[in-house]
């Protein structure tokens, strides 16, 4: 017994009839001024690139003489340590504070909370600089019973150096913005799982720890990412301290050389270079922290 089957029927377009019984034809939307911008933001673009190439202000070669210098090198690589020591001691610092801020001791709520206001309302450079007249402001500082005697004194002079100070002021100016993050991430988190939790009879770290922190860490990341590049360009200020990062070499070279704008470039790539490799790093956490969330 044969089997027959109907022959394909052709697919048409549906023209929904109009009132008069005809098909409608159906039209793109058409976006002149879209177009528009999109010419001018390329022909923007374009004559800027031709410029960098062709204008010989910008001196490519002394750039590139210049670019991948030991000093230059050695000065990037004190700009990493100085983000790496203020990003890991600050957000140490931050943690303790936003779960102070979060608290049922009024006491430590209002600790914490004075310490972010004073810290984010002091300018940075104010804070570098107190830190690195520590001598000056305290000549020495003891060991012993608070407010009777002590047991060891040693000299302030020479116990905060140059470096310790930019670390110690970043460290401490990062904290006070690392707990707001924090305290924001941990808030976004809904209660009623740590309700479930709790009813379950998981203890109070663990439910931080494999709860709270995984899902906070979504809301968290983005702005820390911020705070990192911002603390990552922000050394430069210590520049004031005559400590050897990228802006300082910089200005050191072009100081001697007078080749400003090359040696301004040298500094702007080697922030974009690493500003990169941030954002590159900031992705794959962020994307690891994300399983298991819809977007």
């Amino acid at each position: 017994m044969a089997l027959t089957s109907d022959p394909p029927v052709e697919k048409t377009a549906h023209h929904p009839p109009s009132d008069d019984g005809t098909a409608l034809t159906v039209v793109p939307v058409r976006r002149p001024w879209r177009w528009v911008a999109v010419v001018a933001t390329v022909v923007v673009l374009v004559q800027f690139g031709h410029g960098l190439v062709t204008n010989p202000a910008w001196e490519w070669d002394v750039f590139a003489r210049y670019f991948a210098t030991e000093a230059v090198l050695q000065a990037v690589w004190v700009t990493l340590q100085l983000t790496l020591y203020g990003t890991v001691l600050g957000f140490a610092l931050g943690v303790v504070l936003a779960f102070m801020r979060l608290s049922a001791s009024p006491f430590l709520r209002a600790v914490a909370f004075g310490y972010i206001w004073a810290f984010r309302s002091i300018p940075l450079i104010v804070q570098l600089l107190f830190w690195f007249n520590l001598a000056y402001l305290y000549e020495e500082l003891s060991i012993g019973i608070p407010f009777g005697p002590g047991f060891h004194a040693f000299e302030t002079v020479g116990l905060v150096g140059a470096m310790s100070a930019a670390v110690l002021g970043l460290a401490l100016h990062q904290a006070a913005y690392a707990a707001e993050i924090v305290r924001g991430g941990v808030l976004a988190v809904d209660g009623g799982q740590l309700e479930a939790a709790a009813s379950l009879g998981i203890p109070r770290l663990r439910r931080l720890r494999r709860i709270v922190l995984p899902q906070a860490m979504r809301s968290i990341l983005p702005n820390a990412a911020n705070e990192i590049v911002s603390l990552f360009k922000g050394t430069s200020i210590v520049s004031v301290m005559a400590i050897g990062e990228l802006f300082y070499q910089v200005q050191v070279v072009y100081g001697r050389t007078g080749r400003v704008v090359p040696l301004l470039m040298v500094a702007t790539v080697w922030y974009l270079l690493l500003t990169t490799a941030l954002s590159v790093v900031q992705h794959y956490v962020e994307r690891h922290y994300a399983k298991g969330s819809t977007r």
